[in-house]
């Protein structure tokens, strides 16, 4: 059987914040403005905890209980800092 070989291109660490989203760096212009449509990344947790957060579609959901390692394979356009008690993430696009 035939199966597709997922990967990324870029990785960003991730700053929970309340009100600024995650873009990639190619959404990104010189200024640190964002430029273009952001479609949202999935998440590398590397340190256990909740993780709150705001999908591609709007909508905003609580991961309870994700383990160190995990990742997360929804499009995610803003983890929340209020909520989040997960460290070490990344962004994956």
């Amino acid at each position: 059987m035939a199966y597709e070989k997922l990967q990324v291109e870029r990785a960003a660490t991730v700053t929970p914040s309340d009100t600024v989203n995650i873009f990639s760096p190619s959404e990104v212009d010189g200024g640190g403005n964002a430029v273009g449509i952001n479609t949202g990344c999935v998440l590398y947790v590397g340190g256990a905890g909740d993780l709150k957060v705001k999908t591609a579609s709007g909508d905003e959901v609580t991961f309870v209980g994700i383990l160190a390692g995990t990742f997360v394979p929804v499009q995610v356009i803003r983890v929340f800092a209020t909520g989040t008690t997960a460290t070490n993430i990344v962004a994956l696009w």
